[in-house]
C-alpha cells in the first residue's frame, strides 16, 4: 500500500506519518510533499494507492494539483478549514479530517478507505467477468443510438448523434439538440445515460453536464483549474469541474 502525504506543516506531517506507521496494514509512505508544484511533479510519474492531502499549501490550493494531473486513487483531505468540504467530495475525496483530529477520527477515515477499496475490488472483478462474458457472446460494442421522449401527445425519438449535451437539474435530465431544442428524458439519471453512450465521444465535464465531442467549437481557460467550453449552436459556455479538468484535457485530444 503506497501512500503520499501532501502537507506543508511539519508538526501535522509528523503526526500523519506516526499514525500511518502505527497501522496494522503493510503500508509505505512513498513521498511527502509540501507544495502544489512538488505534488504535481511527483504525481506525473507516480500513482499512489492513497493520498492524505492538506488543502491550503505554501504555494497555493491543493485543488490546483488535481486539476492539472489525473489522480485515480482516493484522497483523504486534512485541513483546518471547513469551507472546502464540497470541493473535496467533488472529485476523489472520500473523507475530510478537520484539524486538529485525533487517532480515532483518523482510523475512522482509514477504515472507510479499506472498506471502499475492498468493495471496489469485488466490483471490478464482477465487471471484468461480465465484460468478458459480453465480449464472448456479443462481439462488438453497441452504444445507444436514439432516446425515446415521452410527452402527453405521445412518444417521439431524438437521435444521439444530434444531441449537444445532457444536463441534470433537480432530479431531471434534459437533452439539448443541435437546433437548440430541449428534450426531457423521463426515468433516467445522468449516470445511467452516461453508461449507455460511447465514452470516446461523450464526457462528463462536471456533476450535471455530459457533452458530445463533435459539437465542441472552442475551449477557453476560465480560471486556473477550470475550462470554459463553447458548443456549436448553444450560446452559453459550459465549465469543467476542478476534478475533471485534467482528465478532460486528455480525453479531448484522443
Amino acid at each position: 500500500m503506497k501512500i503520499l502525504i501532501i502537507e506543508d506543516e511539519i508538526p501535522a506531517r509528523k503526526k500523519l506519518r506516526r499514525l500511518i506507521e502505527e497501522l496494522d496494514s503493510p503500508v509505505e509512505i512513498v513521498a511527502e510533499t509540501a507544495t502544489v508544484q512538488a505534488s504535481i511533479d511527483f504525481l506525473r510519474t507516480n500513482q499512489p494507492d492513497l493520498i492524505f492531502s492538506d488543502i491550503e499549501l505554501l504555494d497555493g490550493n491543493a485543488f490546483e494539483i488535481y486539476g492539472q494531473v489525473p489522480v485515480k486513487c482516493p484522497i483523504i483531505f486534512t485541513t483546518a478549514y471547513d469551507q472546502f468540504w464540497m470541493d473535496a467530495f467533488e472529485g476523489n475525496g472520500i473523507d475530510y479530517l478537520l484539524k486538529p483530529f485525533n487517532k480515532d477520527r483518523f482510523l475512522k477515515a482509514w477504515h472507510k478507505f479499506k472498506m471502499l477499496k475492498s468493495a471496489a475490488s469485488s466490483e471490478q472483478a464482477m465487471i471484468t467477468n461480465l465484460t468478458k462474458l459480453i465480449r464472448e457472446n456479443f462481439p462488438g460494442q453497441s452504444w445507444k443510438k436514439r432516446f425515446a421522449i415521452n410527452t402527453r401527445q405521445g412518444i417521439y425519438f431524438i437521435e444521439t448523434e444530434n444531441i449537444l449535451f445532457f444536463e441534470a437539474n433537480e432530479g431531471m435530465v434534459v437533452a439539448y439538440d443541435h437546433k437548440g431544442k430541449e428534450h426531457l428524458l423521463s426515468e433516467a439519471t445522468l449516470k445511467q445515460i452516461e453508461e449507455q453512450l460511447d465514452p470516446s465521444v461523450f464526457f462528463r465535464i462536471n456533476r450535471s453536464e455530459l457533452i458530445h465531442k463533435p459539437y465542441i467549437e472552442k475551449i477557453e481557460r476560465y480560471n486556473k483549474n477550470t475550462l470554459a467550453i463553447k458548443l456549436i449552436g448553444y450560446e452559453s459556455y459550459l465549465k469543467t469541474s476542478q476534478s475533471q479538468t485534467a482528465t478532460f484535457r486528455d480525453w479531448i485530444e484522443k
